[in-house]
């Protein structure tokens, strides 16, 4: 085979190398320029022509890096020997000339040549750079994408407001006004200042007051203000040639108004009222329910926020202490303050107090009631619910009030939790006469003490005791009985690891089965208290094990009704007979007279209004319906305008018989109705026939009379 083949072969491998990175160098500068350009024309508002010039800035730096094209044909059959065991590592023998070659390499570079004719031109490693060229252009368009679309959901909520702006609907206003300052002066809760504004719609704060300021273009010889087709307002006149009046009103309802001109009236203006809500209180701590157990510090902190939209005026705590018990329970009121000024208009208070129980008297045994009083800067209140914070009393634990059962002898390892509290606080006593390993030792034998009652009161739920191993049992172990031999029953009841006996015992219900387990917590926590040589933190968890029991004792107990209750003999002739012949239900009947309907007048309207989209023309009888249901209107829009005032305009067009009715003035006022309008109630009605007419009925009275 010629030289010449393979040096034409490795040529055109090379060529296809540089064509791949020339192309992967392409993608890149596009793929760089479309992210540059969505960023640019975004985010800057550059002109879009910068993309071009980015694209060949950054194909040019490109070039000048990689510079693919410089590759030599040694490269390229180095990279064949690399790829191609089958060469060799022969393959730059194609690039030596004849005379350089000896026999060995002559007959190596006619092996070579034969191989090189089976590689393909395009390797897979060059194509790895346009792959890569690719996935970064399609990011780069979906980021261009984005960004776009952003842009266009931008401009078209810029647009939207813009054209919402330009599509208010502007107010009419009578031809003779040429001016219009109304001025609105908050009222001082609110605390924010005077304002004025051009248009006769008012959105104000409740018991605001509004002053007009109406000019006229030609001298008039009265101006009036009409609220609500009711109360009337006459405007004064500031000059001598009556063309500027004034009037004040102080607002304290929703509603609308008009303006009357010399008998004129305007079109329909609205009155909304901002109300005042009352302050918002949240108490972050304590609970609602708080236990203060012995040992634990006799104070509670108070943390609440408090809202309000146009400020709080004051805030305070109103507490009750609750002494004894039965019929000579008293109780004493306390007011307690946050310590905190309240100046100003804030809206937002973040409140703490540490009351301290001891400052109010408060004993073992005593409860605290209290609640959150906020007011704010127009004299509304509002108030939290009653949070309960009780003492423990220590006294009455110990008390052995309500034993009624006789005294039941248990050995003495058997100590109980009464005896272990008196035995803690002994030992505290006597802390600073008796030496430091005389403590321990004693905090110690209480710790086993308590370990004691654990373990007897986990007997209740089918807990395991610490050893099963009884070496007295060894000698008569069943295991070991030849009779036993191949008996699997007595093994598995030996070495079997019974653990869930403690979820299947029975003893309790499992409410009373999760308090038992609580106490045993309890227990395990003053025994660790109690071996650390640390019988002062030991108390709180004994006497919460204490309290527990106490309270698992009075759920056993049974009550027996005092009085007894003999019922009549039954007469068993009669019993299990099924007769029921002389058993009859009382019947009741009662005449229901339906009410007025109160909205008949504007169920007709709608009838009325669905004839005006085919026939517009009206009757005195229809004007009339209709003049009924346009008072109607009139007190909804009277309370609530936002929602009834377009509807009530519409109403006086068609009623002011315009030449043509516009079919979206029917709509507005027939969509009004149908707010207004209630669903009907379900009044009495006779019960209907079975489907069987009666038959089953007179199947059992005949049963009845054949079982006699």
């Amino acid at each position: 085979m010629d030289k010449r083949t393979g040096l034409y072969k490795i040529g055109a491998i090379r060529k296809w190398y540089i064509g791949s990175q020339l192309i992967a160098d392409v993608l890149f500068a596009v793929a760089f320029s479309v992210i540059v350009s969505a960023l640019v024309t975004d985010v800057f508002r550059a002109s879009e022509l910068w993309v071009l010039l980015l694209f060949v800035l950054s194909m040019l730096i490109l070039l000048f890096v990689r510079k693919s094209w410089m590759v030599k044909d040694g490269v390229i059959s180095n990279f064949l020997d690399q790829h191609y065991p089958e060469l060799e590592e022969s393959s730059s023998l194609v690039l030596k000339s004849g005379d350089e070659l000896n026999l060995l390499e002559r007959l190596q570079l006619a092996k070579v040549e034969g191989y090189l004719q089976q590689i393909p031109q395009s390797h897979p490693s060059f194509l790895k750079r346009i792959k890569l060229a690719l996935l970064l252009l399609i990011v780069a368009l979906g980021i261009n994408w984005l960004a776009r679309k952003h842009h266009s959901l931008v401009s078209i909520a810029n647009h939207l407001a813009i054209s919402s702006e330009k599509s208010k609907v502007p107010e009419i206003i009578l031809p003779e006004i040429s001016a219009v300052n109304v001025t609105v002066n908050p009222p001082a809760y609110t605390g924010k200042t005077k304002r004025e504004q051009d248009k006769f719609t008012l959105n104000v704060e409740d018991g605001a007051t509004v002053t007009w300021k109406i000019t006229t273009n030609v001298a008039v010889k009265q101006v009036l203000l009409l609220f609500n087709d009711k109360e009337i307002i006459t405007l004064k006149s500031l000059s001598t040639g009556k063309i500027q009046w004034q009037a004040q009103k102080q607002i304290t309802k929703p509603g609308f108004y008009q303006v009357n001109v010399d008998g004129k009236l305007s079109d329909l203006y609205q009155v909304q009222v901002i109300t005042d809500q009352p302050p918002v209180i949240h108490i972050k701590s304590p609970k609602q329910y708080t236990y203060i157990d012995a040992g634990e510090a006799r104070k509670i902190s108070i943390d609440a926020a408090i809202n309000d939209d146009y400020g709080v005026g004051n805030a305070l705590i109103f507490a009750t202490v609750a002494k004894g018990s039965g019929e000579a329970v008293k109780f004493k009121e306390y007011k307690l303050d946050f310590s905190t000024s309240f100046s100003g208009h804030q809206s937002q208070y973040n409140l703490q107090k540490l009351v301290n129980l001891q400052t109010l008297d408060m004993e073992p045994g005593d409860e605290l009631y209290f609640y959150i009083q906020a007011t704010d800067t127009r004299q509304q209140q509002s108030r939290t619910d009653v949070y309960t914070v009780s003492i423990q009393d220590t006294a009455q634990l110990l008390s052995m009030d309500g034993m009624l059962s006789g005294v039941n002898q248990k050995p003495e390892f058997f100590r109980s939790e009464r005896q272990i509290i008196l035995d803690t606080e002994k030992l505290l006593k006597d802390k600073d006469s008796v030496s430091t390993q005389k403590f321990n030792n004693r905090s110690n034998d209480l710790g086993v003490d308590q370990k004691l009652l654990r373990l007897r009161y986990g007997k209740f739920l089918g807990e395991e005791s610490e050893s099963d191993i009884n070496p007295a049992d060894e000698k008569n172990d069943p295991v070991g009985d030849i009779n036993n031999y191949g008996n699997a029953a007595v093994i598995l009841d030996k070495y079997t690891d019974k653990h869930d006996n403690a979820e299947d015992a029975q003893f309790f219900d499992p409410e009373l089965k999760k308090q038992l387990k609580a106490t045993l917590t309890e227990m395990w926590k003053a025994e660790l208290q109690l071996r650390l040589y640390k019988p002062q933190e030991a108390l709180p968890f004994e006497y919460k094990a204490l309290r527990l029991l106490k309270d698992l004792q009075q759920k056993s107990r049974m009550y027996v009704a005092k009085t007894s209750y003999n019922p009549p003999p039954l007469k068993l002739e009669k019993r299990l007979s099924g007769d029921l012949s002389k058993i009859t239900e009382p019947a009741y009947k009662q005449d229901i007279k339906p009410g007025t309907d109160q909205f008949e007048n504007l169920k007709k309207a709608v009838a009325i209004l669905e004839q005006l989209k085919v026939k517009p023309q009206l009757n005195e009888l229809d004007e009339h319906v209709l003049a009924l249901a346009n008072q109607q209107i009139s007190l909804k829009a009277s309370a609530q305008p936002g929602i009834y005032l377009s509807a009530l305009s519409a109403m006086r067009r068609i009623l002011s018989k315009q030449a043509n009715v516009k079919l979206y003035d029917i709509a507005l006022v027939e969509r009004a109705i149908q707010k207004t309008l209630s669903p009907p109630q379900k009044t009495p009605a006779s019960t209907q026939n079975s489907i069987d007419m009666g038959l089953s009925q007179e199947y059992y009275k005949n049963l009845n009379r054949l079982n006699r």
